[in-house]
Parts: C-alpha cells; sequence; structure tokens
C-alpha cells in the first residue's frame, strides 16, 4: 500500500510514456505489415524513431504530461495527454509534407504508420493512468467498505459532483442513484448510475444504508429542499449540499465545499405576505448586493409596485433586464437618482407614492469612508434623513433601514455614520404619527461587492499572494439571501423604533477561512500560495460587535432575530446635531467633520486612523 501512496518521481513518468509511445511505434508498423515488416522498412527506423521519439518527448516537456499524480488522474489530465499527442501526430504530418515537396521526395513515415501510432499511445497513456488510478483507490478502500450516496439531480450539476466524488471521495463513497424531479430521465442510466423519480427516494433510503444525500440542483424552492431534507432526517440521513457555481473555486468543485445543509431561515410568510402584497414597495440602493436580492424576494409577495431606486446605471439596467425575464411578471419602475438630491426623491415620492421603504442605500467601505468622512455624512447621513422625512411627509407605512454591526462602538467614519442614521430615524420614529421606523443590523454578507471571498478568489487564481489584514482578523458571515429573508421578517414584526439584530452565528477567523479557500483549489500555503499580512487599514476593527455596552437584547418570535434595547434620542437635539455636521461639508474640513460625528456618537473610538488624535485631544 506504501507503494501507491508514494509520488512516483515525474523523471520516471516522462520516461514510462516515452516507453508507450516507443511501443506503439512497434504496433503501428507490426499492424501496417502484418507482421511482417519489409526489409526497407526495417532499414527506415534509423530515422523514424529519432524524429518520433523525438517529437514526442519535446511535446512531453512542453506539455508538462508528467506532472499530474497519476492516482488522482482526472477529465483534464485526459484531455492534456489528447492534445498533446493530437499535437505530436499534426508536426508528424507537417514534417512528412516538407521533406515529400521539398527535400527527398518521399514521406519520412508512412501516415498509416503515423495514424495507428497516434490511436495506440493515447489508448495507453490515459487508459493506463485510470487503470492504476482504480487499483489505487480499489486497493486502499475496497467497494464493500465504501459509503453509498445518492445525488439529487441529474443534470450537469449532478454529473459534476459524482466526477468530484469519484476524483476526491471514491475511497470512501460511491454513488447509488440519482434521483430527478424530472420525470423524463426516469429509467436512464448517468454515467453507468441508475436515475429514479423521487417517489422511489423513501425506498432507496430505507434498503441501501445509505449515509448521504447530496442535493446538487442548482435552482430548487425553499419548501421543496425542506421536505426533501425532512425525509432523509427520518432515515437517519444526512443531507449534504453543493454551493453555487459561482463559488467554486477556479471554476471547480471540491468535495470539500459539498456541506452540511443549513437549516433554513423559516419565515412568517403569511405575515410579510400581508404587509407587501398590493402595496407600493420602495428598495433604495436596488442595485446593490443587499438591495437587489430584496427586490428578488419582494417580488414573490404580490406588490403591486416595486420601484427600484440606485445611481449605478449598468447595475440597475441588469436588475431591469432580470426582471424582465420573470416568468411571474411584476410591475416595477426603474428610477436612476441619488439619496442626497431632496427635489429628485420628492419627485419619486410624489410620483410612486410608495407605502413600504426598504433602505438599502449607503457607502459602505470602511477604509473608502475613512478617507473620505464628506462623502460619508452626505449620503448616510443626510441621504438617510431625506428618505425619512419624506417617508413622512407622504404618508409611508413603514420604513426598513439596513444597518451594520459596525456601528457598533464604531472606529470608523463609516460605522459612526450609519450609527448616525440609526439615531435619527429612531428619534423620528418617537416624533411623529403614523410611519413607523425599524432598523435592522447585521454583519458581513458572503459574496456581496467587495467581500472578502471574491478577493480572496482572484488572488488564488492570480497565483497569490493572499493578503489578510491581521491575523487574528474575525467577521461575522451571513449569505445574501438570508440576510434579506431576516430583513423582510424583522420588518413585518417591527412595531417602530426597534433595532432588530441577527443571529450570525459564531465569528470566523479570516486567517481559516484564507487557508481552506486555498486548500480547497488544491494548492499548498508558502509552497504554491503565499499568505501576505498587510495590516489593519485605517478605521478597521479585529473584531465585530453587534451590540456595544449599554445594549441588551429581547427576544422575538423568531430565533434568529433579538431586539436591541438601546437609549433613545431626543429628535430636535439629533436634528440640530445633523444640521451642524451637514453644513460643515462645504468647507470640506475632515477633522471639523470627524469631532463633529464624535460629539454626536460618544462612543465613537478612532482605530488606526489619523482621527486618533481627535480622542487624545478629548482624554
Amino acid at each position: 500500500m506504501k507503494l501507491f501512496e508514494k509520488n512516483t518521481p515525474r523523471w520516471i513518468i516522462f520516461l514510462i510514456d516515452l516507453g508507450i509511445c516507443l511501443f506503439a511505434i512497434i504496433i503501428a508498423y507490426l499492424l501496417r505489415f502484418d507482421f511482417s515488416i519489409p526489409q526497407v522498412e526495417i532499414d527506415a527506423f534509423d530515422l523514424v524513431f529519432p524524429v518520433m521519439i523525438g517529437v514526442r518527448a519535446l511535446s512531453f516537456l512542453l506539455a508538462r504530461t508528467y506532472q499530474g499524480i497519476v492516482r488522482y488522474t482526472g477529465s483534464k489530465d485526459a484531455q492534456r495527454i489528447f492534445l498533446t499527442l493530437t499535437a505530436g501526430t499534426l508536426v508528424f504530418f507537417a514534417i512528412n509534407q516538407v521533406t515529400s515537396r521539398w527535400i527527398t521526395g518521399l514521406y519520412v513515415i508512412p501516415h498509416s504508420i503515423i495514424f495507428i501510432e497516434y490511436l495506440c499511445a493515447t489508448f495507453i497513456m490515459i487508459s493506463s493512468r485510470l487503470l492504476f488510478k482504480a487499483l489505487y483507490f480499489e486497493i486502499k478502500n475496497p467497494t464493500r467498505e465504501k459509503r453509498s450516496v445518492i445525488i439529487f439531480g441529474a443534470g450537469e450539476s449532478g454529473i459534476i459532483t459524482k466526477r468530484t466524488l469519484d476524483r476526491d471521495a471514491g475511497t470512501k463513497y460511491r454513488v447509488l442513484a440519482f434521483i430527478d424531479d424530472n420525470l423524463q430521465k426516469t429509467g436512464k442510466k448517468l454515467e453507468g448510475v441508475s436515475i429514479y423519480g423521487p417517489d422511489k427516494l423513501p425506498e432507496l433510503l430505507k434498503g441501501n444504508n445509505v449515509s448521504n444525500v447530496i442535493m446538487s440542483v442548482q435552482k430548487i424552492t425553499a419548501a421543496r429542499k425542506q421536505e426533501i431534507v425532512e425525509l432523509c432526517l427520518e432515515h437517519n440521513v444526512k443531507v449534504l449540499n453543493v454551493p453555487p457555481v459561482s463559488t467554486w473555486i477556479n471554476g471547480e468543485l471540491s468535495f470539500r465545499q459539498i456541506r452540511k445543509v443549513r437549516n433554513p431561515i423559516r419565515l412568517d410568510e403569511d405575515n410579510i405576505r400581508k404587509q407587501l402584497k398590493g402595496k407600493a414597495v420602495l428598495v433604495t440602493g436596488a442595485a446593490g448586493s443587499i438591495g437587489s436580492e430584496m427586490v428578488r424576494q419582494i417580488c414573490s409577495f404580490d406588490p403591486a409596485l416595486i420601484i427600484l431606486l440606485d445611481q449605478a446605471e449598468s447595475p440597475l439596467y441588469d436588475m431591469e433586464l432580470e426582471l424582465a425575464d420573470l416568468d411571474k411578471k411584476v410591475k416595477y419602475e426603474i428610477v436612476i437618482g441619488d439619496i442626497r438630491n431632496k427635489e429628485r426623491m420628492d419627485n419619486l415620492f410624489r410620483t410612486f407614492r410608495p407605502q413600504i421603504v426598504y433602505h438599502a442605500a449607503a457607502y459602505k467601505h470602511v477604509p473608502m469612508m475613512e478617507n473620505n468622512p464628506s462623502e460619508s455624512i452626505l449620503t448616510n447621513v443626510l441621504g438617510t434623513s431625506i428618505i425619512a422625512d419624506l417617508s413622512v411627509q407622504y404618508g409611508v407605512e413603514k420604513f426598513v433601514m439596513v444597518s451594520t454591526d459596525k456601528a457598533v462602538n464604531p472606529t470608523n467614519v463609516m460605522g459612526a455614520s450609519k450609527r448616525i442614521a440609526e439615531i435619527y430615524t429612531q428619534a423620528l420614529n418617537n416624533h411623529v404619527q403614523g410611519t413607523r421606523f425599524v432598523t435592522t443590523r447585521f454583519g458581513n454578507v458572503l459574496g456581496s461587492q467587495g467581500s472578502v471571498i471574491p478577493r480572496f478568489r482572484a488572488q488564488i487564481e492570480a497565483g497569490g499572494p493572499v493578503t489578510i489584514t491581521d491575523p487574528e482578523i474575525t467577521r461575522f458571515f451571513m449569505t445574501i439571501p438570508e440576510a434579506c429573508r431576516l430583513v423582510l421578517e424583522a420588518g413585518c414584526m417591527g412595531k417602530g423604533g426597534e433595532i432588530f439584530i441577527f443571529d450570525m452565528g459564531k465569528s470566523v477567523k479570516i486567517i481559516d477561512l484564507a487557508r481552506k479557500m486555498i486548500q480547497l483549489s488544491g494548492l499548498e500555503i508558502d509552497k504554491d500560495i503565499r499568505i501576505v499580512y498587510t495590516g489593519l487599514r485605517p478605521g478597521e476593527k479585529l473584531y465585530e460587535e453587534l451590540l456595544n455596552n449599554k445594549e441588551n437584547t429581547l427576544p422575538t418570535h423568531h430565533e434568529k432575530i433579538l431586539i436591541a434595547k438601546v437609549p433613545g434620542s431626543d429628535f430636535t437635539s439629533i436634528s440640530k446635531a445633523i444640521e451642524e455636521l451637514i453644513a460643515l461639508f462645504p468647507a470640506q474640513d475632515n477633522m471639523a467633520i470627524v469631532g463633529k460625528m464624535k460629539k454626536i456618537v460618544p462612543e465613537y473610538m478612532s482605530n488606526n486612523s489619523v482621527f486618533e488624535e481627535l480622542d487624545q485631544k478629548e482624554t
């Protein structure tokens, strides 16, 4: 067994491949001349052999066919061998053309020999590798010890999942069956594995000692997935999930990416439908990561109209095309505009009369806002106050603000600006009648614009290095759909004035995330990809919080949503303070702007920033 575990030196694989080609040449001559090679052809061996072996050796060196680990041979290795041999064969034909036309007038190598050698070499090189791979996996873990797996979904993702299992986990698992809701596939086979209809799933689970069901369907309703999960749980079978294609490393699925299905976040859909059905709903920042997903989810609750507001032209156009392609037609209006422009926003409210507002528009990147405080207050503070004031003026029923965990004990301009916006909307809620203001607060979302996973993936694909600010830095993470579902739920249950925080589980060390992504890409840390620490960026924390020290929480009927108890503010005082803050914008004095922000938010203490000197002056 240890013999199989060791990696064969590359030069040995190279020599074996050349030996296979030599064997293929001999077989080609024997077959071509019925095992009786004429003397004239034997005399030509002194020229043919060096040419053919030389071309093959050069092509193997250039394509590096010898570098793959033979026991893990996959489709890409086979494809590389096929293309390399094909290229060499084309060179043989080219040599014949040159010699026959301009040198000797004869072919150096008979075309039939070239063709037979090509077929033999391709077959033997690929099949020998696959045979060695099969022997390795069989010896390492005999078939009788393998655990049975069922793949739900017999489409392209299902095929890729099976091949991934064969490649990465063939020693532990064997695919027993495919299950697919498309009954036209029932009774057929996919790569030698039978496809069954969903009615056969209970029978297969009951009688075959199945360890896992892998959900490979990329598009499936939450209700259907929950139905399958509950059926599997009845038979003590774990359910794993294939992640979206966009998250695959280098475009390839790894077995380690196939994760246990998380318990889906259940919503009070009836209650949300009552709030949204037949209503005009405004989503600000509708072209962003959160805003666009909010639009998608709101569509399923039958609103009378969705108003998509953003200043980003191209992403907003993409959203328009996406909505136009929906099977279920939803009435929508696309509005390009800046929430800081009161006249433009007033026209929007006056024209479309939104009844529910989801306010997701904001500047959110910490280092950018640390260097541009005036823009931060203009968008996150003034923009929010404009939308909030117009909501009151035009009789909006509910205003739901999307905030951030960086607003808690802020250490940067962005977090402080969002905290000021929270304070204003809470104070406004207590000052007016009619419109109810609700705030939702959560941490980082996976896959959002500028988040670490797309950045790490790009760095890995570029060959590194992967950059991390600090080895101890941690963050809370939640998927975009999860976060938006909780925003809808919290917005629905809010009576006005609450700050809802979401249970985001355990915080994740960013260094651990980077290591996993490098390993999943099949690379070694410090050998193939380096990890480089760049230091905390201006305003950045080592860890994020969802509550500050003066806050505590109250539970709600939803286990993932808590209500933060925070001290209220006087509306007149906060309005005056914000007016004074915005009045500092024309002078573009960053120190004066941030100094005023610190007076409005006393717990705002700058970290790794030029604005730390303002805190030192206070002390």
